[in-house]
């Protein structure tokens, strides 16, 4: 797992630009705290960072390949999980390797295969390889986009990197957003490929960009494709689990200390379960780490969660036999600016999950103190229909995204600026159209099924690509690679194409993730309603971030024109104890824009 840069001008020579280049890879030191290394030419400069995960000593980038007729130069950042057999493959193709890492497999991969490597890539990952042979660059983003890439097209060529920060450290780059991009950045539907910030863009997932002189072209390697389902319920069942097993399986290779991340919840507990039993095969303790916090023990539930994660994770600890950790936040952690501004700077954008990133990344930084590698249960919930909305008949019948219709999000902004100067709703329902119909579809479908299809795929392509960012950044601003089995594109097709009588059979949520790995696990967890990410109930921490909103407020500090004056208001002033989810988010949301206006200085044309 690595932070990569590069910069790519066919009318000038960037050997003189070698300070820019340290400066842009500079930036990616938390995502690769182990080592750092630059590569230059006439009109190609790739930088990177390295977090070491699979030969510590040999995978050293950029990774050069010298030929007759220029050298090949990789810039690469993930894991490819299938790099054994592929490796295997190409030495009887005649390829000697000096490194035992996936790293070289890519780059020879692409000697032998070309563009066509991405076909047979299984993984996350994100890489930019300058081909001197051609004078172009290849840049190329995993299936699902789990490990991220922006590219921004400059008068003679291309700047690409990991975060937007590599991109926005160029001296010619501006720091740019505009209507649409403030549109982007606070409206929940995040579109692939697009960004908030003006000029810059996403690589797409599943997506090949090629540079050269003739300009930037895309090829798509991988989408989401409808086809009948022919196999049965327990033939579905059976081949769900073979898929997570192989999935795990293959991630759980590392040359560092890697552990599972367990809430007590279905998918992280599955998980655990199926990689605690691979590895008591290699004679191997699996090892577990959950979130809780100081005040745990006067859990007061709600409509969002009804249990403490902590009893359920424990059940799974003894039936599984794992060597586990509790990390206890305090209240005084989450509530410290100093987090705050950590997790935005990682992030490079306000409006994410506000207490619940901040918790992340502490957890994070606890776990990071005895592992390196992390695995979770991202795309569960979006891949098997997990979330409560799927199952509302009410939500089913609305054509708008299904956490929108939800969660009602515009209530916390400034009428003017939601209604007037970004028309949010408008913008939504724009979004929604441009979205599902580009849903593909069987012949002869009925309208229910049509609409469930439609709400799978938004959730995998558009609100998944929320989760995956905020998983990425976050982690690797404290330095820990996280892998996410349940993401395996191989598996998320299959399971798409599955009817939705089929993913609820039982008359649940999950029902086939459920029945693939009940065996696995104890009952009460395996028959545990979705909780959501927890937050403290601490009732000082309410209070303390009411405090700093409050100075905001008395500071007529920029952040707060955005935001509706009465609820914001209400929510500084009211009583912690009373405080409503809408509140709570207002003050999250303000005390994050605050800090993201102050660390980028951003341009803002919104008119």
């Amino acid at each position: 797992m690595c932070g990569i840069v590069g910069w790519i001008a066919f009318q000038r020579d960037l050997e003189k630009e070698r300070p820019t280049l340290d400066a842009m890879t500079a930036t990616m030191a938390c995502r690769g705290p182990d080592a750092g290394g630059t590569w230059m030419s006439p009109h190609a400069a790739l930088g990177h960072r390295r977090l070491s995960i699979i030969d510590l000593e040999g995978g050293v980038q950029p990774m050069t390949a010298d030929t007759p007729d220029g050298p090949v130069v990789l810039t690469y950042s993930g894991e490819a999980y299938n790099f054994r057999e592929l490796r295997d493959e190409l030495r009887r193709r005649g390829h000697a390797f000096r490194t035992s890492s996936d790293t070289e497999v890519v780059l020879r991969g692409y000697l032998e295969w070309g563009e066509e490597v991405a076909d047979r890539l299984l993984g996350m990952f994100a890489l930019g390889i300058w081909d001197g042979r051609k004078d172009r660059l290849i840049l190329l983003r995993d299936q699902l986009g789990i490990k991220p890439l922006y590219v921004y097209e400059t008068e003679d060529g291309v700047l690409f990197g990991s975060e937007a920060k590599a991109i926005l450290a160029h001296p010619a780059v501006e720091a740019v957003v505009d209507r649409d991009g403030f549109r982007e950045m606070m409206g929940y539907v995040k579109e692939p490929g697009l960004t908030p910030w003006k000029g810059m863009r996403e690589v797409r997932p599943g997506t090949m960009l090629i540079v050269d002189r003739g300009g930037v072209r895309e090829r798509v390697y991988w989408r989401l494709e409808v086809e009948e389902h022919q196999d049965d319920k327990e033939t579905t069942v059976r081949r769900i689990r073979e898929l997570l097993e192989d999935s795990v399986r293959r991630q759980l290779v590392a040359d560092v200390p890697l552990c599972l991340l367990l809430s007590g919840g279905l998918d992280s507990s599955a998980l655990t379960a199926l990689a605690a039993r691979e590895l008591a095969e290699e004679g191997r303790q699996a090892r577990t780490f959950t979130v809780d916090f100081e005040d745990a023990d006067d859990f007061r539930g709600d409509e969002f969660r009804t249990s403490p994660d902590a009893p359920f994770a424990r059940e799974v600890v003894d039936h599984v036999g794992t060597l586990h950790s509790d990390i206890r936040l305090d209240h005084k952690e989450l509530a410290d600016p100093d987090v705050r501004r950590a997790v935005i700077t990682a992030q490079d954008l306000p409006f994410g999950f506000g207490e619940g990133d901040n918790s992340l990344y502490l957890l994070f930084k606890a776990i990071r103190e005895h592992s390196t590698v992390a695995l979770s249960g991202e795309s569960a919930d979006e891949t098997f229909g997990g979330y409560p909305w799927f199952h509302i008949p009410a939500v089913q019948q609305t054509a708008m995204f299904p956490w929108l219709t939800a969660a009602q999000p515009v209530k916390m902004y400034d009428r003017e600026l939601a209604f007037d100067t970004l028309d949010l709703p408008g913008f939504w329902a724009q979004r929604w159209s441009d979205t599902v119909a580009r849903v593909p579809s069987l012949p002869g479908e009925d309208a229910h099924e049509r609409r469930m299809r439609e709400f799978c795929y938004v959730h995998v392509t558009n609100w998944l690509g929320t989760l995956l960012d905020r998983k990425d950044r976050i982690s690797m601003a404290a330095g820990l690679e996280v892998r996410v089995p349940i993401c395996d594109h191989r598996l998320v097709q299959y399971v798409f194409n599955t009817p939705w009588s089929m993913k609820t059979f039982d008359g649940r949520e999950k029902s086939l993730l459920r029945a693939a790995v009940r065996d696995t696990l104890p009952a009460s967890v395996a028959d545990r309603v979705k909780a959501s990410y927890p937050l403290t109930q601490e009732l000082s921490y309410l209070g303390e971030v009411q405090r700093q909103a409050g100075q905001l407020m008395s500071d007529d500090h920029r952040a707060v024109e955005f935001f509706d004056r009465a609820t914001l208001t209400e929510a500084v002033h009211g009583k912690p104890e009373v405080m409503t989810r809408v509140g709570r988010d207002t003050i999250e949301r303000v005390l994050d824009l605050a800090v993201w206006l102050d660390l980028y200085r951003p341009t803002l044309k919104l008119s």
